[in-house]
């Protein structure tokens, strides 16, 4: 699968799946890219210097996208 075909569907499923329990706590989440697997978004809101933002990135937002495409390799965090 292509950059871009990728991208798609790890927006699609940020959107549906990830950005609402961001938004719960004061975040945001924006896809800024997709780069041979890996995924780069940028947190902000609450989560932006929120200590527990690796670990919403670990283990809520890499897990669901590892979850439903076995093309994503990992998430990173940009700013």
């Amino acid at each position: 699968m292509n950059n871009e075909e990728l991208f798609k569907l790890v927006n699609d499923i940020i959107q549906k799946d990830i950005k609402l329990f961001i938004e719960a706590d004061g975040g945001r989440i924006k896809l800024k890219k997709v780069e041979d697997g890996i995924v780069y978004v940028e947190l902000a809101g609450t989560c932006s210097g929120c200590t527990g933002a690796a670990m919403t990135l670990r283990f809520g937002v890499e897990h669901v996208l590892k979850s439903k495409l076995d093309d994503v390799k990992s998430v990173e965090l940009v700013n």
